[in-house]
């Protein structure tokens, strides 16, 4: 594993890397998924909460400043300049905006914040009457990805972790998006993007939207058996061939309920080669996330944080 004899020198080539992943998001002036393509919301806000925890606050407020400018009338943030549609990216710029300190030298994001959380709660997943075939409660509203569409996983767990990052994390629109995270996770473990069961079979789980999931539920005091399956399955699926992005979804949402496998610093040290290598800040992102281990920065509000299970 990269040389590693211990943990401890696991630990310290570990943030080596880190340091070299956190100083090049810290020289880009924009953010893309990849070196060629344009610069996009999603990897500028996961850049801007990466930067923030990491105390580069400086770069981060380009990134913050940069999501502002790309807010709509309606208080919405697009995928990027040329797409103001869909909105699914406005709950990370929320996250993105709260990382700044109040006594940083950063702008006023109070308005953009306001303005953001109005358009999500105006919005939701569409919703039927209880239907046995589909595996889960269609009743229950979340967020979509686009407007007039099925609750899915990923951007309702990223609208209620925007909730309670701005304190509302009881407002009735978090509750149900809690439930519903808690609900369509899989009986074997692990959440598939949106559904549970399709003509009658059991939906694969898959790494980033369990991930996205646990680190949502993980302040919700819940230990569910749904849950602690979950937990097993990042265990068992994470590895050193799992994708940057993928593995630094599967180690937050570990890390949120204080568990981190053995291995999984070498993993990181691996990835974070690659990602620097390919210059892909969207994954170095991510991957500064997920190296602050249990301290990560999303928001757990004031509701009651899982117990370990280490």
């Amino acid at each position: 594993m990269l040389g590693c004899l211990v943990n401890a020198d696991c630990e310290r080539v570990l943030m080596n890397h880190l340091d070299h992943v956190i100083d090049s998001l810290a020289r880009e002036q924009v953010w893309r998924y990849n070196p060629t393509s344009e610069p996009a919301a999603e990897p500028t806000a996961l850049a801007a909460v990466a930067l923030a925890a990491h105390g580069r606050q400086g770069a981060a407020e380009r990134a913050r400043v940069w999501l502002a400018q790309l807010q709509n009338a309606d208080g919405s943030v697009g995928l990027r300049a040329a797409d103001p549609t869909p909105g699914w990216c406005t709950a990370l710029a929320v996250l993105a905006w709260k990382t700044c300190e109040p006594s940083a030298d950063c702008e006023d994001y109070s308005r953009p914040v306001r303005q953001a959380v109005d358009w999500m709660l105006s919005i939701a997943g569409e919703t039927s009457a209880p239907q046995e075939e589909a595996g889960h409660d269609t009743t229950l509203a979340g967020w979509p990805w686009v407007a007039e569409t099925h609750s899915w996983v990923e951007p309702t767990a990223q609208g209620l972790l925007a909730l309670k990052a701005v304190g509302q994390g009881d407002h009735p629109r978090a509750r149900e998006a809690a439930r519903l995270l808690e609900d369509r996770l899989l009986e074997s473990g692990g959440c598939n993007y949106g559904n549970t069961i399709v003509l009658g079979q059991q939906l694969l789980p898959h790494v980033q939207p369990t991930g996205w999931t646990l680190v949502t539920l993980a302040d919700e005091g819940t230990t569910t058996p749904k849950v602690m399956r979950s937990l097993d399955y990042l265990e068992r699926e994470l590895g050193r061939t799992t994708s940057a992005a993928s593995l630094a979804y599967g180690l937050m949402g570990l890390a949120a309920f204080d568990h981190w496998p053995n291995d999984a610093d070498g993993w990181l040290t691996a990835a974070a080669s690659g990602a620097l290598r390919r210059g892909a800040s969207h994954e170095m992102a991510l991957l500064a996330l997920a190296g602050l281990k249990r301290k990560h920065p999303f928001p757990t509000g004031d509701r009651q944080v899982a117990p370990s299970i280490s």
